[in-house]
């Protein structure tokens, strides 16, 4: 990976967290009940924002149960798990200790964030910046967010390192014209491939390759 990267973003979900499991899972229980006609939705809605999955599959006669779905996910993300990718945490405190600026840029809401906190109290001396999908005009696959997050360091687009696992987080940093990190934590590598510089597992790798 490139070394003379000034800021390093990242996504949160499947990226910091390896909590992809855990949302298929409620994903896959939500769409058998409201979708039991189109198997295996769950695993096409990945990477999507909830406003982008209302809008894609819960429209009409649905839309009276996005209330619903919405309480259900909030009570979900307050006791779920938030365990760390492989090697993130020594790769992030590397990168911090050479001087590297970090943030997270989620689509993720502050109810979702005020869980993180409580449940992983050293999470915000990681970073630097946090900026959530409120901070946000426009959700991934625009620019805006990595944009946004870059002018929080007055950092041009060439100084920053994007690391993501949603095809429509890695198409935000593409078209953010940023290097692109992408994590096969949630989709395969052969496919998020074409979308990145390059493809890692988890941050083990990086670990040796860094120090």
């Amino acid at each position: 990976m490139k070394n003379d990267f000034k800021v390093a973003l990242f996504d949160l979900d499947g990226v910091v967290f390896d909590t992809e499991p855990q949302y298929t899972e409620f994903w896959g229980s939500q769409c058998r009940e409201f979708h039991p006609d189109d198997p295996g939705l769950e695993h096409r809605i990945k990477g999507q924002t909830l406003v982008q999955i209302f809008d894609n599959h819960f429209t009409g006669e649905l839309e009276k149960v996005r209330a619903l779905i919405t309480d259900r996910l909030n009570e979900f993300e307050r006791t779920m798990r938030f365990e760390y990718v492989a090697g993130f945490e020594e790769f992030i405190k590397a990168i911090r200790q050479r001087g590297v600026k970090t943030a997270v840029v989620t689509s993720s809401n502050q109810v979702k964030m005020n869980a993180v906190y409580e449940r992983r109290p050293e999470f915000r001396q990681l970073f630097d910046e946090i900026l959530t999908s409120e901070d946000f005009e426009y959700s991934k696959p625009h620019p805006d967010c990595y944009l946004k997050a870059a002018a929080r360091f007055a950092a041009a687009p060439e100084d920053c390192v994007v690391f993501e696992d949603s095809f429509n987080g890695l198409k935000s940093g593409r078209a953010a014209n940023m290097y692109v990190v992408g994590l096969s934590t949630t989709n395969a590598a052969e496919d998020i491939a074409p979308l990145c510089d390059e493809v890692i597992e988890d941050y083990i790798l990086l670990n040796t390759t860094n120090h």
